[in-house]
């Protein structure tokens, strides 16, 4: 999963100028991996088994988990990061070592679902590198998912109409929102979910190709703003703008 910040009004930055103050914004899981979590639960609702979610990222990550056990996930894994950002390939590394351990525990996983992009950074990179990694099928941009005896359904929208492929299990899905509509977690789920441990390991640290220097907000764009009037008296004013913009005629 990927946390994004629930912004609203003015962005402000850290005084190293490296990250979003986030002092006073909410975290809300971006809506690829939402769809991710739900079809997770719908899939095992449909045809039983077990379901677990993972992210890697701070410890206000554990909000977001939590939140996914209290729509049905079982189980959640926590990799317990500093906040520093951690790119594509590096997340992939350590997504990798955090699936090799729970399938040596527990058994090999039929499906991998990953939200198709990432929220803000858009690199669509992370689920494909892990199915590389792993030696698995891989099937991006899935609108539709149909499980069978030992393969699954995927399908996607193509230029020319609907895409259909039938992969072996094991396999990895990048998911695209739209694919079902999220439903929200309840007060009892919630207080259930606060319950449940979470599993949590320290992935080590790895430097990627790329480092991030700075961050730098554009510059706002001033804009100002003529009240035309209340009421019917503010109509002749309106009409005169659309005649001027070309929108009505004289």
């Amino acid at each position: 999963m990927k946390r994004v910040p629930a912004t609203s009004g003015r962005i402000t930055l850290t005084a190293d100028r490296q990250e979003i103050d986030t002092r006073f914004l909410g975290f809300t899981v971006s809506p690829h991996e939402e769809c991710a979590v739900e079809e997770a639960v719908r899939l095992v609702e449909a045809h039983g088994g077990t379901s677990a979610v993972l992210t890697l990222g701070p410890e206000a990550a554990v909000e977001q988990l939590q939140d996914a056990m209290a729509l049905g996930i079982e189980r959640a894994v926590h990799l317990v990061t500093d906040g520093r950002e951690w790119d594509p390939v590096a997340t992939a590394e350590a997504i990798v070592e955090a699936v090799r351990a729970q399938e040596a525990a527990a058994g090999p996983f039929d499906l991998l679902l990953f939200g198709n992009e990432a929220a803000d950074s858009g690199d669509y990179q992370v689920g494909i590198r892990v199915a590389r990694a792993l030696d698995r099928p891989c099937v991006t941009g899935v609108k539709g998912i149909e499980l069978q005896d030992d393969a699954v359904e995927a399908r996607r929208e193509g230029p020319g109409g609907w895409e259909v492929f039938r992969i072996a299990l094991p396999a990895v899905l990048t998911l695209k929102e739209g694919i079902n509509l999220p439903r929200y977690p309840s007060i009892p789920g919630r207080l259930r979910a606060k319950k449940k441990p979470v599993e949590r390991t320290v992935p080590e640290w790895r430097s990627g190709g790329l480092e991030k220097v700075r961050l730098k907000l554009p510059s706002e764009r001033e804009s100002e703003v003529e009240v035309l009037g209340t009421g019917a008296e503010a109509a002749p004013r309106v009409v005169e703008i659309l005649k001027a913009l070309g929108l009505v005629r004289a």
